[in-house]
């Protein structure tokens, strides 16, 4: 497999202001699986040059959501040039239904193909970040499966947790931390990021109907990887083992020296954009 990967210096600043993010309305989608009643997936779309133009789905990562500095930069930039955009919140996320600890990675799998089937036309750039990113790779595998790779561009991935609740987080866990979750069905995990997550046993044994490791795969379609050398939450080596493991000959992983996890500094931000570019003229 011929890929490539680069140290960036990330010295470039961005022109957009994401604190200018001009929001469209919020509106719902219902997503019904399982035979559970419907439940409404909050979305906001940002028209293009046209339905079948390409355009561009922020997939979120965990505990974040489509009002993200991240995801609304990214409008700002969208809307410049006039790219259709599409962004939502998964399941007991920002303004959807429920709470967070009655989903599952199949659960926010389903709003991403909902999404994804219901509100986009033309081929689509589909950006995951944390773990949006392994979703995006799930997306692309669900795709394929139903012979309809071909709407799938390209995938740019910011530090993505790709087999995150085993690989981060159950293999990670002390053996309190996972007595715990045995006892009690959730184990509440410190986040520098505000109040503690909530991991549940469903979130973690329901997981591993989607891991992607040792059996390699191929999105069909070229992938970009943007990864900070200092995250501790996605360690880069972590991106690196996801390289290794597609099956695809256009894979391109950029390591942030100074960046952490977020990657939503200007200089990131332009790094982000830049890829998205190749892409999205």
């Amino acid at each position: 497999m011929k890929s490539a990967w680069q140290i960036a210096s990330a010295t470039d600043h961005t022109r957009n202001d994401p604190n200018k993010d001009m929001s469209p309305q919020t509106q719902f989608l219902d997503v019904t699986a399982d035979g559970r009643p419907a439940r409404k997936v909050a979305y906001m779309t940002s028209p293009g040059s046209g339905k079948d133009a390409p355009g561009l789905v922020w997939l979120s990562g965990f505990k974040s959501d489509m009002v993200s500095t991240k995801a609304s930069a990214l409008a700002v930039w969208a809307e410049g040039r006039g790219v259709p955009y599409l962004r939502f919140d998964y399941g007991g996320h920002g303004q959807s239904d429920g709470r967070i600890e009655d989903f599952t990675i199949g659960d926010w799998l389903r709003d991403c193909e909902a999404c994804f089937d219901r509100l986009t036309g033309g081929p689509q750039v589909v950006i995951g970040s944390s773990m949006g990113g392994w979703l995006a790779l799930l997306l692309a595998r669900s795709l394929i499966a139903r012979g309809e790779g071909g709407r799938l561009r390209a995938m740019v991935l910011i530090a993505p947790a790709w087999d995150m609740t085993e690989e981060l987080m159950w293999k990670q866990f002390t053996p309190e931390a996972k007595a715990v979750l045995a006892r009690d069905g959730v184990f509440y995990r410190p986040s520098e990021y505000g109040e503690p997550y909530a991991l549940t046993r469903a979130l973690i044994e329901e997981g591993r109907n989607h891991l992607l490791g040792g059996s390699g795969f191929d999105p069909g379609c070229p992938l970009r990887i943007l990864q900070g050398l200092r995250d501790p939450d996605v360690p880069w080596e972590h991106a690196l083992k996801l390289v290794e493991l597609l099956g695809n000959e256009d894979v391109r992983l950029t390591l942030v020296k100074d960046a952490e996890h977020r990657l939503s500094r200007d200089q990131d931000l332009a790094l982000l954009y830049s890829m998205i570019t190749e892409f999205i003229p």
